[in-house]
C-alpha cells in the first residue's frame, strides 16, 4: 500500500533543508542548525522522508523531466499544442539559458543531492538495525539525480573511449553557505558516471530485497541496468536485468492497460513516485491528459507517426483516446496516480536486447524475453526476432515514458534533422547558475 510521508516529517524537513530555486547547491535556510537536526535516528529518517519529497517535486520526477525527455526527442511522434513558452523551447529545440524548465530540473535535483550529503553525515546516529537501509535508499536516490543531470546536461557517453567532455559538478559533501570556498567546477561524463556507479552498486548491497514503495536492492539493480545500457555496457547491463528479473519479487500486469493510472504500485513497479492529494498532482496527467482527468487540455498530442508503429490488435495502441479532437496518450490519466518510474517490462526489454547483442542468452533467449512483452500486449507470439525488432518493442512498451530522447542518442538516431549529437539536443548549463558560480563562467555548453 502507498505510504503518505509524513506531515510532520516534511514540516522538519522543510524547515531545515528549505531554498527551493536557490542557486547551485542550494544554501539551506535552517530554522534549525543542520548538526541538531540530524543528531537523532529518527531526525535523520525524517529528512530522508524529505528527500522523497523533494524527489518527488514537479520539475524532476512528479513528471516535468520524463516529459521533457519525450518534447526533446519528439522527432515526429508528438506535438507540443500548449501555451507555456519555455516546454515549447526544448520540444523546438530552441532553448534559452533562461529556460525555467531547465533551470529547475537543476536546482530540484541538487537540492536533493544536498539532502542526501546531509544524511549520509549521519549516518552513525541512525539504529544499526536500520543503517544499511537509510544508506542504500539515501545513494539510490543521488545515484538517480546526477544520472539523469549528466544525461540532460551531458554528451552521450561514448562507450570504449575516454569520456572527458563536461558533464556536471560532483558535489558530494554538504553545501551550507554557497560561496567561494566551495565554488565547483563541471565534472567530465566519465567521472559523473563512475560516482553514479559507485552510489548504486553500494546502493544494491545494502538495500533490502523488499522496501515498500521506497528504494530497494531491485530499485537499484534496475537503475543499474538502466545506466549500463546507456553507457552501451552491454555484460554489466545484461546481468544487472537479470538479477531483478530473477529475483522473482515484480511481476508483469497481466494487461497493459493495468499498469498505468494506478493509485498505488503494481507489482510490475519497481520503483515509481509517490503522488497523493496531500502533496500534488502528477505532471505527467497534467501535460499529457485532458481536464476530465484533470489534466491541462490536452498540451501534448500523439502523432500519426507514432501511431502508425503499432501492429493491428498492439493493445497498446487501444490506450490512446480522443480528447478534445486530438489524440491523447491514455498512460496518464490520474492525476494522483503513481508516475512509474522503472518497471519490469524494461527489464526483459534490456535483457533481450543485450543478450541479441552479445549473442547469449542469459536467463533466457532474446526471443523469449521479446515474447513476454510482445505476447502481454495481445499479439501472437514471434518465431524469430532481430535486434530491429527488439528496439522497436522498447519504443512502443515504453513510449511517454520518459525515454526517448535518451535512447535516440544512444542508438546514434537523428532527432528530426539534427544528429544525435547536435548541441540543441544538451541542456544548456542554467544562466541563473553561472551567474552564482563563477566557476562555471566558461563551462558552458556548446552552441549557447
Amino acid at each position: 500500500m502507498k505510504k503518505l510521508l509524513s506531515i510532520i516529517a516534511i514540516a522538519f524537513f522543510c524547515g531545515i533543508f528549505s531554498g527551493c530555486n536557490k542557486q547551485l547547491d542550494l544554501k539551506p535556510s535552517q530554522s534549525i542548525d543542520e548538526a541538531d537536526a540530524l543528531k537523532t535516528d529518527e531526525n535523520v529518517k525524517a529528512v530522508l522522508q524529505g528527500a522523497y519529497y523533494q524527489f518527488g517535486q514537479a520539475g524532476i520526477y512528479g513528471g516535468c523531466l520524463l516529459r521533457n525527455a519525450e518534447l526533446l526527442g519528439g522527432d515526429g511522434e508528438l506535438q507540443w499544442v500548449g501555451t507555456y513558452i519555455d516546454p515549447r523551447q526544448i520540444y523546438l529545440k530552441t532553448i534559452l539559458t533562461t529556460n525555467s524548465e531547465v533551470d529547475l530540473q537543476w536546482a530540484e535535483s541538487y537540492e536533493v543531492i544536498n539532502t542526501i550529503n546531509n544524511i549520509l553525515t549521519a549516518l552513525d546516529v541512525v539504529n544499526e538495525g536500520d543503517r544499511d537501509r537509510v544508506h542504500g535508499e539515501a545513494l539510490f536516490l543521488r545515484g538517480l539525480m546526477y544520472f539523469d543531470l549528466v544525461r540532460f546536461f551531458g554528451e552521450q557517453y561514448k562507450f570504449g573511449t575516454t569520456n572527458d567532455q563536461l558533464g556536471v559538478p560532483l558535489v558530494l559533501t554538504p553545501t551550507k553557505v554557497l560561496g567561494p570556498d566551495n565554488f565547483v567546477t563541471r565534472s567530465t561524463v566519465e567521472e559523473v558516471y563512475a560516482q553514479v556507479l559507485t552510489d548504486l552498486t553500494l546502493a544494491a548491497s545494502l538495500l533490502p530485497e523488499e522496501n515498500d514503495v521506497y528504494a530497494s536492492k531491485g530499485s537499484a539493480n534496475a537503475l543499474l541496468a538502466r545506466v549500463y545500457l546507456q553507457k552501451g555496457d552491454y555484460a554489466n547491463a545484461l546481468d544487472a536485468s537479470d538479477a531483478v528479473i530473477s529475483s522473482g519479487i515484480y511481476a508483469l500486469q497481466p494487461t497493459y492497460d493495468k499498469v498505468f493510472n494506478n493509485d498505488n504500485n503494481t507489482s510490475e513497479d519497481i520503483f515509481a513516485t509517490q503522488i497523493t492529494p496531500l502533496d500534488y498532482i502528477s505532471s505527467m496527467t497534467e501535460f499529457f491528459s485532458t481536464e476530465d482527468y484533470g489534466g491541462r487540455d490536452g498540451d501534448i498530442i500523439i502523432l500519426d507517426g507514432h501511431l502508425n508503429l503499432y501492429s493491428p490488435g498492439d493493445q497498446r495502441y487501444d490506450l490512446f483516446f480522443n480528447g478534445n479532437g486530438s489524440i491523447e496518450c491514455g498512460k496518464w490519466n490520474n492525476k494522483f496516480g503513481v508516475v512509474n518510474l522503472i518497471r519490469l517490462a524494461e527489464m526483459y526489454l534490456i535483457r533481450a536486447e543485450c543478450n541479441m547483442r552479445l549473442s547469449s542468452a542469459t536467463g533466457a533467449t532474446p526471443l523469449e524475453d521479446y515474447n513476454v512483452i510482445h505476447t502481454r500486449a495481445g499479439l501472437d507470439p514471434a518465431a524469430s526476432v532481430t535486434l530491429e525488432d527488439i528496439l522497436l518493442e522498447r519504443r512502443l512498451e515504453l513510449a511517454f515514458e520518459g525515454f526517448k530522447i535518451h535512447d535516440m542518442r544512444r542508438l546514434h538516431e537523428n532527432v528530426a534533422s539534427l544528429p544525435y549529437n547536435d548541441p540543441k539536443l544538451v541542456y544548456p548549463i542554467p544562466e541563473r547558475e553561472i551567474n552564482a558560480n563563477p566557476s562555471l563562467a566558461n563551462q558552458q555548453n556548446p552552441g549557447y
